[in-house]
């Protein structure tokens, strides 16, 4: 599996710098697809619009297995990309906008026949070579459009907000169809997105943007829970921030003493910081709290200012003395002026910067 290198890269639109020499690497064997995850406006699209040769360079290079694709036109990168629209032929079928690349290559036509049926059958398609691509929804279309890049078998696949376009129910489904995909045409592929859900259930690895630079590369489970810093933290869901304490084997915490053992990694002692998303925090009746049910040792009084039943289970907003309004979970159903006792739930807690 090649690699791809970026070395000093600076790309902008007039007066206006948007990616400033940035360094980054991608695709191996441990990671074969890397999702760029950023807000909007960050540089993603256009980082990926670089390493397509869509968008010139100011300065530095982009490499493939250490070769300088810099100034190496676009449709000589052997590079497929696929964008949020799809972009397929209105006028085509779905078989000849799958063979489109493969004509252009000048493939003997039993072979694009071959190819444009193996393609079908991967993305699960089979027998629609002669559908028109306006009959399409939208998962179909792009499943074409995925198709139709991964046909020339291109040596990178460059996927820029592919499933931004369809409804929730749809982009999750669709997600695991494409790393499925991909990791099966065995095409090292970068997928941009600014939805976190959607990286982790795409890719191997990812790479987090701001402000146009690269501010962490970790796969998914150890960016959940070693964020960088603390705005990486925030982008990643956590609604609160607190500093803790390290003290042998105990991490003391505003809402209690957490076992460092419970902790992933583990943790050195000394001062840290710790990002809490709304499921670190279990809150109880104190009727609960009292049966030393919780998973943490103390604990925080408050009291409920608001209560939603959600698909994944109730949550709450809590007013505490110190920290004021937190978000938290809850297996009860407290009315809103109860007073409850949170707990940290170790298992869903980050650590940022470690």
């Amino acid at each position: 599996m090649g690699i791809l290198q970026l070395r000093g890269v600076t790309v902008g639109y007039g007066s206006t710098t948007v990616i400033d020499h940035l360094d980054w690497a991608v695709g191996t064997t441990r990671s074969p697809v890397t999702a760029l995850l950023g807000p909007s406006g960050c540089g993603k699209s256009t980082l990926l619009r670089a390493i397509a040769g869509l968008e010139p360079l100011i300065a530095g290079t982009v490499e493939w297995d250490g070769h300088d694709l810099s100034h190496v036109p676009v449709h000589r990168r052997d590079f497929g990309v696929v964008f949020q629209d799809g972009q397929l032929f209105s006028g085509r079928t779905v078989g000849q906008n799958i063979a489109y690349g493969l004509r252009l290559r000048r493939w003997p036509r039993a072979a694009i026949a071959a190819r444009v049926a193996d393609m079908l059958e991967l993305v699960q398609l089979p027998g629609s070579a002669d559908r028109r691509v306006t009959d399409l929804s939208g998962g179909q279309a792009q499943r074409v459009a995925l198709a139709r890049a991964l046909a020339p078998r291109p040596r990178l696949l460059l996927l820029d907000e592919p499933l931004a376009a369809l409804d929730a129910r749809l982009r999750e489904e669709l997600a695991f169809a494409i790393g499925d995909i991909v990791r099966a045409a065995d095409t090292p592929t970068v997928v941009v997105t600014h939805d976190r859900a959607e990286a982790a259930l795409l890719a191997d690895e990812v790479s987090v943007m701001r402000d146009g630079a690269i501010v962490q590369t970790a796969p998914p489970a150890h960016l959940w829970q070693r964020p960088a810093d603390d705005w990486v933290a925030d982008f990643l869901g956590a609604t609160l921030l607190v500093d803790a304490e390290v003290d042998g084997a105990s991490l003391q915490t505003p809402f209690g003493a957490v076992p460092t053992a419970a902790l992933a990694g583990g943790l050195p002692a000394g001062p840290c910081r710790l990002a809490l998303r709304p499921e670190s925090l279990l809150a109880e009746s104190l009727l609960a709290d009292s049966r030393g049910s919780g998973p943490a040792e103390g604990g925080r009084e408050g009291v409920v200012t608001h209560s939603a039943a959600l698909p994944a289970g109730r949550r709450l907003r809590v007013a505490t003395a110190g920290l004021g309004e937190v978000d938290a979970v809850t297996a009860e159903d407290p009315a809103v002026g109860a007073t409850v006792r949170l707990r940290m739930d170790p298992a869903h807690v980050a650590v940022i910067g470690l």
